[in-house]
Protein backbone atom coordinates (compact mmCIF):
# COMPACT_ATOMS: atom_id res chain seq x y z
CA UNK A 1 0.00 0.00 0.00
CA UNK A 2 1.15 3.32 -0.80
CA UNK A 3 2.24 6.12 1.43
CA UNK A 4 -0.31 8.86 2.03
CA UNK A 5 -0.47 11.72 -0.29
CA UNK A 6 1.74 10.18 -2.93
CA UNK A 7 0.05 8.13 -5.66
CA UNK A 8 1.84 7.36 -8.98
CA UNK A 9 0.96 9.99 -11.31
CA UNK A 10 -2.12 8.69 -13.88
CA UNK A 11 -3.24 5.94 -11.74
CA UNK A 12 -6.70 6.13 -10.23
CA UNK A 13 -7.75 6.26 -6.53
CA UNK A 14 -7.92 3.64 -4.38
CA UNK A 15 -10.32 4.71 -1.79
CA UNK A 16 -12.99 3.48 0.07
CA UNK A 17 -15.65 6.80 0.23
CA UNK A 18 -16.18 8.89 -2.13
CA UNK A 19 -14.00 12.09 -3.44
CA UNK A 20 -15.75 15.03 -4.11
CA UNK A 21 -14.26 17.92 -5.80
CA UNK A 22 -11.20 19.59 -4.59
CA UNK A 23 -11.42 23.33 -5.32
CA UNK A 24 -8.78 25.43 -6.58
CA UNK A 25 -8.83 29.66 -6.66
CA UNK A 26 -6.64 31.28 -8.88
CA UNK A 27 -4.95 30.20 -12.38
CA UNK A 28 -1.71 31.23 -11.65
CA UNK A 29 1.96 29.30 -11.34
CA UNK A 30 0.74 27.68 -7.60
CA UNK A 31 -2.83 27.15 -8.81
CA UNK A 32 -2.52 25.18 -12.49
CA UNK A 33 0.18 23.34 -10.18
CA UNK A 34 -1.84 22.54 -7.53
CA UNK A 35 -4.48 21.66 -9.82
CA UNK A 36 -2.44 19.72 -12.20
CA UNK A 37 -1.07 17.79 -8.92
CA UNK A 38 -4.34 17.02 -8.07
CA UNK A 39 -5.69 15.97 -11.33
CA UNK A 40 -3.11 13.57 -12.25
CA UNK A 41 -3.39 11.38 -9.53
CA UNK A 42 -7.26 10.59 -10.34
CA UNK A 43 -9.57 13.11 -8.57
CA UNK A 44 -11.74 15.93 -10.02
CA UNK A 45 -10.21 19.37 -9.50
CA UNK A 46 -12.61 22.62 -10.06
CA UNK A 47 -10.16 25.65 -11.27
CA UNK A 48 -11.26 29.15 -10.73
CA UNK A 49 -10.11 31.61 -12.85
CA UNK A 50 -11.78 34.89 -12.51
CA UNK A 51 -10.00 36.60 -15.85
CA UNK A 52 -11.03 37.78 -18.31
CA UNK A 53 -14.33 38.46 -16.46
CA UNK A 54 -12.35 40.49 -13.83
CA UNK A 55 -8.87 41.65 -15.01
CA UNK A 56 -5.66 42.58 -12.64
CA UNK A 57 -3.73 46.14 -12.63
CA UNK A 58 -0.81 43.80 -13.86
CA UNK A 59 -2.37 41.13 -16.39
CA UNK A 60 -2.97 41.61 -19.90
CA UNK A 61 -4.94 38.16 -21.05
CA UNK A 62 -7.08 35.35 -19.57
CA UNK A 63 -4.15 32.96 -20.53
CA UNK A 64 -3.00 31.03 -17.06
CA UNK A 65 0.16 30.80 -16.04
CA UNK A 66 0.65 33.96 -17.86
CA UNK A 67 3.73 36.37 -16.60
CA UNK A 68 3.53 39.26 -15.55
CA UNK A 69 7.20 40.40 -14.91
CA UNK A 70 10.16 39.21 -15.61
CA UNK A 71 10.16 35.93 -18.02
CA UNK A 72 12.93 33.92 -16.35
CA UNK A 73 12.45 30.93 -13.93
CA UNK A 74 16.16 31.66 -12.37
CA UNK A 75 18.99 29.48 -13.63
CA UNK A 76 18.61 26.12 -15.16
CA UNK A 77 22.11 25.09 -13.86
CA UNK A 78 21.49 21.69 -11.86
CA UNK A 79 24.37 22.34 -9.07
CA UNK A 80 21.93 25.81 -8.41
CA UNK A 81 19.19 26.34 -5.70
CA UNK A 82 16.90 27.42 -8.67
CA UNK A 83 17.74 24.50 -10.30
CA UNK A 84 17.52 21.99 -7.76
CA UNK A 85 14.21 23.02 -7.20
CA UNK A 86 13.67 22.67 -10.83
CA UNK A 87 14.74 18.97 -10.13
CA UNK A 88 12.28 18.41 -7.45
CA UNK A 89 9.39 19.50 -9.37
CA UNK A 90 9.69 17.27 -11.98
CA UNK A 91 10.20 14.45 -9.97
CA UNK A 92 6.89 15.36 -8.27
CA UNK A 93 4.93 15.81 -12.02
CA UNK A 94 5.60 19.63 -12.64
CA UNK A 95 3.23 21.07 -15.38
CA UNK A 96 4.82 24.28 -15.20
CA UNK A 97 8.51 23.07 -16.04
CA UNK A 98 8.16 20.93 -18.91
CA UNK A 99 6.46 23.69 -20.59
CA UNK A 100 9.12 26.50 -19.52
CA UNK A 101 11.53 24.00 -21.21
CA UNK A 102 9.32 23.41 -24.31
CA UNK A 103 9.26 27.08 -24.73
CA UNK A 104 12.61 28.44 -23.81
CA UNK A 105 14.60 31.43 -25.41
CA UNK A 106 18.07 32.08 -25.22
CA UNK A 107 18.68 33.59 -21.51
CA UNK A 108 22.47 32.34 -20.54
CA UNK A 109 22.27 30.20 -17.56
CA UNK A 110 18.75 31.53 -16.82
CA UNK A 111 15.53 29.47 -18.09
CA UNK A 112 13.95 32.04 -20.24
CA UNK A 113 10.77 31.73 -21.66
CA UNK A 114 8.74 32.68 -24.82
CA UNK A 115 5.34 34.30 -22.50
CA UNK A 116 3.16 33.86 -24.88
CA UNK A 117 3.91 30.46 -26.25
CA UNK A 118 4.61 28.88 -22.70
CA UNK A 119 0.89 30.47 -21.33
CA UNK A 120 -0.97 29.26 -24.42
CA UNK A 121 0.56 25.60 -23.72
CA UNK A 122 -0.24 25.30 -20.28
CA UNK A 123 -3.59 26.64 -20.97
CA UNK A 124 -4.02 23.53 -23.34
CA UNK A 125 -2.93 21.22 -20.80
CA UNK A 126 -5.49 22.68 -17.68
CA UNK A 127 -8.60 23.11 -20.40
CA UNK A 128 -7.86 19.57 -21.74
CA UNK A 129 -7.17 17.61 -18.50
CA UNK A 130 -10.53 15.23 -18.23
CA UNK A 131 -10.19 15.50 -14.32
CA UNK A 132 -10.07 19.83 -14.46
CA UNK A 133 -12.92 21.72 -14.68
CA UNK A 134 -12.06 25.58 -15.52
CA UNK A 135 -14.50 27.92 -14.04
CA UNK A 136 -13.94 31.62 -15.32
CA UNK A 137 -15.91 33.49 -12.89
CA UNK A 138 -14.54 35.20 -9.68
CA UNK A 139 -14.76 33.50 -6.66
CA UNK A 140 -16.33 35.13 -3.62
CA UNK A 141 -15.83 34.87 0.03
CA UNK A 142 -19.11 33.74 0.24
CA UNK A 143 -18.47 30.86 -2.34
CA UNK A 144 -15.89 29.46 0.34
CA UNK A 145 -18.34 27.69 2.71
CA UNK A 146 -20.31 25.32 -0.25
CA UNK A 147 -16.70 24.74 -1.72
CA UNK A 148 -14.97 23.13 1.50
CA UNK A 149 -18.65 21.03 2.16
CA UNK A 150 -17.28 19.39 -1.28
CA UNK A 151 -13.93 19.35 -0.07
CA UNK A 152 -10.83 21.23 1.05
CA UNK A 153 -10.24 24.31 -1.33
CA UNK A 154 -6.80 26.21 -2.25
CA UNK A 155 -6.16 29.73 -2.28
CA UNK A 156 -3.86 30.25 -5.18
CA UNK A 157 -5.00 33.90 -5.42
CA UNK A 158 -1.59 35.10 -5.62
CA UNK A 159 -0.10 38.88 -5.21
CA UNK A 160 -2.84 40.04 -6.71
CA UNK A 161 -5.14 38.46 -4.41
CA UNK A 162 -9.19 40.55 -4.57
CA UNK A 163 -9.83 43.22 -1.94
CA UNK A 164 -12.75 41.19 -1.06
CA UNK A 165 -10.50 38.04 -0.45
CA UNK A 166 -7.95 39.58 0.86
CA UNK A 167 -10.25 40.98 3.91
CA UNK A 168 -11.86 37.74 4.49
CA UNK A 169 -8.82 35.98 5.09
CA UNK A 170 -7.52 38.69 7.14
CA UNK A 171 -10.37 38.50 9.55
CA UNK A 172 -9.89 34.74 9.67
CA UNK A 173 -6.26 34.74 10.54
CA UNK A 174 -7.07 37.55 13.17
CA UNK A 175 -3.65 39.20 11.64
CA UNK A 176 -3.44 42.08 9.90
CA UNK A 177 -2.14 40.87 6.50
CA UNK A 178 1.29 42.15 4.79
CA UNK A 179 2.09 43.42 1.79
CA UNK A 180 4.68 44.62 -0.73
CA UNK A 181 5.16 46.19 -4.39
CA UNK A 182 6.25 44.60 -7.19
CA UNK A 183 7.62 46.50 -10.14
CA UNK A 184 7.72 45.51 -14.08
CA UNK A 185 10.75 46.04 -16.49
CA UNK A 186 10.04 47.60 -20.20
CA UNK A 187 9.97 45.73 -22.87
CA UNK A 188 11.54 47.20 -26.19
CA UNK A 189 11.61 45.52 -29.52
CA UNK A 190 14.94 44.22 -31.56
CA UNK A 191 14.46 46.15 -34.52
CA UNK A 192 14.58 49.80 -32.50
CA UNK A 193 17.97 48.79 -30.83
CA UNK A 194 21.31 50.68 -32.35
CA UNK A 195 23.79 47.33 -32.49
CA UNK A 196 26.40 50.29 -33.45
CA UNK A 197 26.85 50.78 -29.99
CA UNK A 198 25.04 47.20 -28.12
CA UNK A 199 26.63 44.41 -28.31
CA UNK A 200 26.19 40.69 -27.76
CA UNK A 201 28.24 38.77 -24.10
CA UNK A 202 26.78 36.69 -21.24
CA UNK A 203 28.84 37.83 -18.27
CA UNK A 204 31.78 36.21 -18.80
CA UNK A 205 30.99 35.42 -21.68
CA UNK A 206 28.57 32.06 -19.58
CA UNK A 207 26.27 31.02 -21.96
CA UNK A 208 25.61 31.40 -25.57
CA UNK A 209 27.54 34.62 -26.69
CA UNK A 210 24.28 36.39 -27.85
CA UNK A 211 21.89 35.47 -25.18
CA UNK A 212 22.04 38.92 -23.88
CA UNK A 213 22.79 42.41 -25.26
CA UNK A 214 24.88 45.26 -23.28
CA UNK A 215 24.10 48.94 -23.40
CA UNK A 216 27.59 50.27 -22.29
CA UNK A 217 27.96 53.35 -20.68
CA UNK A 218 30.67 55.61 -20.19
CA UNK A 219 31.16 57.77 -16.77
CA UNK A 220 29.08 60.83 -18.28
CA UNK A 221 26.44 58.80 -20.02
CA UNK A 222 25.95 56.73 -16.83
CA UNK A 223 25.78 60.34 -14.53
CA UNK A 224 23.54 61.96 -16.58
CA UNK A 225 21.38 58.95 -16.65
CA UNK A 226 20.96 58.67 -12.96
CA UNK A 227 20.64 62.66 -12.48
CA UNK A 228 17.61 61.90 -14.87
CA UNK A 229 16.23 58.69 -13.12
CA UNK A 230 16.12 59.68 -9.57
CA UNK A 231 14.50 63.05 -10.32
CA UNK A 232 11.95 61.75 -13.12
CA UNK A 233 8.01 61.83 -11.87
CA UNK A 234 7.13 58.27 -10.63
CA UNK A 235 3.12 56.90 -10.63
CA UNK A 236 1.41 57.07 -7.69
CA UNK A 237 0.68 53.84 -6.03
CA UNK A 238 -2.62 52.41 -6.54
CA UNK A 239 -5.25 51.50 -3.30
CA UNK A 240 -6.22 47.75 -4.51
CA UNK A 241 -7.32 47.75 -1.12
CA UNK A 242 -10.70 49.32 1.26
CA UNK A 243 -11.63 52.41 0.39
CA UNK A 244 -11.07 55.56 2.41
CA UNK A 245 -7.62 54.09 2.98
CA UNK A 246 -4.43 56.36 3.34
CA UNK A 247 -1.71 56.83 0.78
CA UNK A 248 0.38 53.81 0.74
CA UNK A 249 3.38 55.68 -0.96
CA UNK A 250 5.35 56.78 1.79
CA UNK A 251 4.79 52.66 3.41
CA UNK A 252 5.64 50.88 0.65
CA UNK A 253 7.60 47.97 1.04
CA UNK A 254 9.42 46.41 -2.03
CA UNK A 255 10.83 42.61 -2.11
CA UNK A 256 14.71 43.12 -2.78
CA UNK A 257 14.83 40.87 -5.82
CA UNK A 258 11.97 43.12 -7.49
CA UNK A 259 13.03 46.54 -6.11
CA UNK A 260 12.29 50.08 -8.62
CA UNK A 261 15.39 50.94 -10.35
CA UNK A 262 14.82 54.36 -9.50
CA UNK A 263 15.08 53.05 -5.65
CA UNK A 264 18.01 51.46 -5.89
CA UNK A 265 19.64 54.93 -7.64
CA UNK A 266 18.65 56.72 -4.97
CA UNK A 267 20.92 55.31 -2.37
CA UNK A 268 23.96 56.35 -4.00
CA UNK A 269 25.44 57.52 -7.50
CA UNK A 270 27.44 54.36 -8.07
CA UNK A 271 24.61 52.07 -6.79
CA UNK A 272 23.40 51.01 -10.30
CA UNK A 273 27.16 50.81 -11.20
CA UNK A 274 27.75 48.41 -8.79
CA UNK A 275 24.12 46.41 -9.06
CA UNK A 276 21.61 46.14 -11.42
CA UNK A 277 24.19 47.77 -13.89
CA UNK A 278 27.32 45.89 -12.93
CA UNK A 279 29.90 45.57 -15.90
CA UNK A 280 32.27 43.35 -14.53
CA UNK A 281 32.56 40.69 -17.22
CA UNK A 282 32.32 42.58 -20.06
CA UNK A 283 34.04 43.98 -22.68
CA UNK A 284 33.22 47.00 -25.35
CA UNK A 285 34.05 45.61 -28.81
CA UNK A 286 34.26 49.86 -29.40
CA UNK A 287 36.78 50.86 -26.75
CA UNK A 288 38.34 47.27 -25.84
CA UNK A 289 38.14 47.45 -22.32
CA UNK A 290 35.55 47.30 -19.77
CA UNK A 291 32.19 49.85 -19.82
CA UNK A 292 32.01 51.96 -16.71
CA UNK A 293 28.30 50.06 -16.56
CA UNK A 294 26.13 48.31 -18.53
CA UNK A 295 22.54 48.09 -18.64
CA UNK A 296 21.75 44.27 -19.99
CA UNK A 297 18.50 43.17 -22.40
CA UNK A 298 17.26 40.05 -22.30
CA UNK A 299 15.24 37.94 -25.40
CA UNK A 300 11.65 37.99 -24.38
CA UNK A 301 10.55 35.35 -27.17
CA UNK A 302 12.18 32.46 -29.40
CA UNK A 303 12.45 34.96 -32.59
CA UNK A 304 14.57 37.48 -30.56
CA UNK A 305 12.05 39.99 -31.87
CA UNK A 306 11.63 41.30 -28.37
CA UNK A 307 13.69 42.41 -24.95
CA UNK A 308 13.11 43.12 -21.73
CA UNK A 309 15.32 45.49 -19.71
CA UNK A 310 16.74 43.35 -17.18
CA UNK A 311 16.77 44.10 -13.25
CA UNK A 312 14.73 47.46 -14.62
CA UNK A 313 11.94 47.21 -12.57
CA UNK A 314 10.19 51.23 -12.26
CA UNK A 315 7.13 52.77 -11.37
CA UNK A 316 8.01 56.05 -13.23
CA UNK A 317 5.46 57.48 -15.46
CA UNK A 318 4.89 55.73 -18.57
CA UNK A 319 6.09 59.22 -20.66
CA UNK A 320 9.14 59.71 -17.99
CA UNK A 321 10.32 55.76 -18.76
CA UNK A 322 10.56 56.65 -22.32
CA UNK A 323 12.37 59.93 -22.29
CA UNK A 324 14.57 58.58 -19.33
CA UNK A 325 15.72 54.81 -21.16
CA UNK A 326 15.88 56.47 -24.07
CA UNK A 327 19.26 58.45 -22.38
CA UNK A 328 20.59 54.59 -22.39
CA UNK A 329 23.35 54.13 -24.84
CA UNK A 330 22.01 52.25 -28.03
CA UNK A 331 18.29 52.77 -26.64
CA UNK A 332 17.87 56.85 -27.94
CA UNK A 333 14.96 55.18 -30.48
CA UNK A 334 13.87 52.12 -28.73
CA UNK A 335 10.60 51.37 -29.72
CA UNK A 336 8.50 50.36 -25.90
CA UNK A 337 6.02 47.48 -26.34
CA UNK A 338 5.47 47.36 -22.57
CA UNK A 339 6.18 49.89 -20.28
CA UNK A 340 6.87 49.06 -16.23
CA UNK A 341 4.10 48.94 -13.89
CA UNK A 342 3.84 48.21 -9.99
CA UNK A 343 1.30 46.53 -8.12
CA UNK A 344 0.78 45.43 -4.80
CA UNK A 345 1.40 41.86 -3.60
CA UNK A 346 -0.33 40.12 -1.06
CA UNK A 347 1.42 37.44 1.21
CA UNK A 348 0.16 36.36 5.14
CA UNK A 349 1.99 35.70 7.75
CA UNK A 350 2.81 32.50 7.35
CA UNK A 351 4.32 31.07 10.27
CA UNK A 352 1.67 32.52 12.34
CA UNK A 353 -1.59 31.29 10.63
CA UNK A 354 -0.64 27.94 8.49
CA UNK A 355 0.34 24.47 9.46
CA UNK A 356 2.86 22.45 8.27
CA UNK A 357 1.11 21.37 5.08
CA UNK A 358 -0.18 24.84 4.53
CA UNK A 359 -3.74 24.72 5.66
CA UNK A 360 -5.25 27.31 7.56
CA UNK A 361 -5.05 27.05 11.15
CA UNK A 362 -8.27 28.92 11.70
CA UNK A 363 -10.24 27.03 8.97
CA UNK A 364 -10.27 23.24 8.52
CA UNK A 365 -9.97 21.77 4.82
CA UNK A 366 -8.47 25.58 3.65
CA UNK A 367 -5.03 25.65 2.11
CA UNK A 368 -3.03 28.78 0.54
CA UNK A 369 -0.73 27.84 -2.28
CA UNK A 370 2.30 30.42 -3.76
CA UNK A 371 3.45 33.71 -3.20
CA UNK A 372 0.28 34.44 -1.02
CA UNK A 373 2.14 31.87 1.24
CA UNK A 374 5.08 34.07 2.03
CA UNK A 375 7.50 32.60 -0.94
CA UNK A 376 8.42 34.77 -3.54
CA UNK A 377 9.09 34.05 -7.43
CA UNK A 378 6.99 31.92 -9.97
CA UNK A 379 9.29 28.66 -9.67
CA UNK A 380 8.79 28.68 -5.56
CA UNK A 381 4.98 29.76 -6.19
CA UNK A 382 4.70 26.60 -8.70
CA UNK A 383 6.58 24.55 -6.33
CA UNK A 384 4.62 25.21 -3.37
CA UNK A 385 1.68 24.95 -5.33
CA UNK A 386 2.53 21.55 -6.33
CA UNK A 387 2.80 20.72 -2.61
CA UNK A 388 -0.73 21.80 -1.31
CA UNK A 389 -2.29 20.25 -4.56
CA UNK A 390 -0.76 16.73 -2.95
CA UNK A 391 -1.67 17.63 0.84
CA UNK A 392 -5.26 18.58 -0.07
CA UNK A 393 -5.57 15.55 -1.78
CA UNK A 394 -4.33 13.97 1.55
CA UNK A 395 -6.74 15.59 3.76
CA UNK A 396 -9.57 14.40 1.34
CA UNK A 397 -8.40 10.88 1.86
CA UNK A 398 -7.89 11.64 6.16
CA UNK A 399 -4.60 10.69 5.68
CA UNK A 400 -1.39 12.89 7.16
CA UNK A 401 0.89 14.68 4.69
CA UNK A 402 4.58 13.77 4.31
CA UNK A 403 6.71 16.38 4.75
CA UNK A 404 9.98 16.67 2.33
CA UNK A 405 13.12 16.69 4.17
CA UNK A 406 14.42 20.29 5.72
CA UNK A 407 17.68 19.42 3.51
CA UNK A 408 16.18 19.47 0.37
CA UNK A 409 15.28 22.56 -2.04
CA UNK A 410 11.01 22.38 -1.05
CA UNK A 411 12.12 21.32 2.71
CA UNK A 412 13.59 24.58 2.93
CA UNK A 413 11.16 26.64 1.13
CA UNK A 414 8.99 25.34 3.89
CA UNK A 415 11.15 25.83 6.40
CA UNK A 416 10.99 29.55 5.57
CA UNK A 417 7.27 29.48 6.11
CA UNK A 418 7.45 27.50 9.42
CA UNK A 419 10.41 29.46 11.26
CA UNK A 420 9.01 31.15 14.35
CA UNK A 421 12.10 33.30 14.56
CA UNK A 422 10.95 36.93 15.50
CA UNK A 423 10.82 39.15 12.52
CA UNK A 424 9.26 40.88 9.99
CA UNK A 425 8.18 38.04 7.62
CA UNK A 426 9.13 38.84 4.26
CA UNK A 427 8.75 36.53 0.92
CA UNK A 428 11.98 34.82 0.05
CA UNK A 429 12.88 33.18 -2.99
CA UNK A 430 15.16 29.32 -3.38
CA UNK A 431 18.70 30.16 -2.30
CA UNK A 432 21.92 28.68 -0.37
CA UNK A 433 21.40 30.24 2.69
CA UNK A 434 17.78 28.26 3.31
CA UNK A 435 19.50 25.03 2.77
CA UNK A 436 20.86 23.68 5.62
CA UNK A 437 24.44 23.54 6.17
CA UNK A 438 26.45 20.21 5.62
CA UNK A 439 26.91 18.05 8.76
CA UNK A 440 30.91 18.25 8.26
CA UNK A 441 31.92 21.49 8.38
CA UNK A 442 34.17 23.40 5.71
CA UNK A 443 35.27 26.90 5.39
CA UNK A 444 35.44 26.01 1.60
CA UNK A 445 32.36 27.87 -0.25
CA UNK A 446 32.68 25.66 -3.31
CA UNK A 447 32.63 22.47 -1.22
CA UNK A 448 29.91 23.52 1.12
CA UNK A 449 27.77 23.87 -2.00
CA UNK A 450 28.70 21.05 -3.25
CA UNK A 451 27.91 19.10 -0.04
CA UNK A 452 24.58 21.15 0.52
CA UNK A 453 23.35 19.68 -3.33
CA UNK A 454 24.59 16.46 -2.75
CA UNK A 455 22.58 15.95 0.97
CA UNK A 456 19.47 17.59 -0.84
CA UNK A 457 19.89 14.82 -3.61
CA UNK A 458 19.99 11.94 -1.15
CA UNK A 459 17.40 13.18 0.68
CA UNK A 460 14.56 13.75 -1.11
CA UNK A 461 15.91 10.44 -3.27
CA UNK A 462 14.82 9.15 -0.20
CA UNK A 463 11.77 10.84 0.82
CA UNK A 464 10.68 9.92 -3.06
CA UNK A 465 11.37 6.20 -3.01
CA UNK A 466 10.09 5.40 0.62
CA UNK A 467 6.71 7.36 -0.07
CA UNK A 468 6.09 6.18 -3.45
CA UNK A 469 7.56 2.51 -3.35
CA UNK A 470 4.62 -0.22 -2.62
Amino acid sequence: MLTPAFYPIGQPLQTSRLLNVITVVGGGFAGVEAAWAVAQRGAKVRLYEMRPVRMTPAHQTDALAELVCSNSFKSNSPDSPAGLLKQEMIALGSVVIPAALDHRVPGGEALAVDRVNFAAAVTAQIDGHPNIEVVRQPFEPNDIEAALAQGPVILATGPLTTPEIAKWLSAVTGSERLYFYDAVSPVVTAESLDRSIIFAQSRYDKGEGDDYLNCPFNKEEYEAFVRELVSAERAPIHNFEAEGETDLVEKAKYFAGCMPIEVIAERGARSLAFGNFKPVGLTDPRTGRRPWAALQLRPENREKTLYSLVACQTRLKWGEQKRVFNMVPGLANADFVRLGVIHRNTYVEAPKVLKPNLELDALDGLFLAGQITGVEGYLESAAVGILAGIWALAKERGEQPVQPPRETALGSLLSHLQDQTEREFAPMNINWGLLPDPEEPTRDKGVKKQRKLEAARKAFEIWMFSNLTP
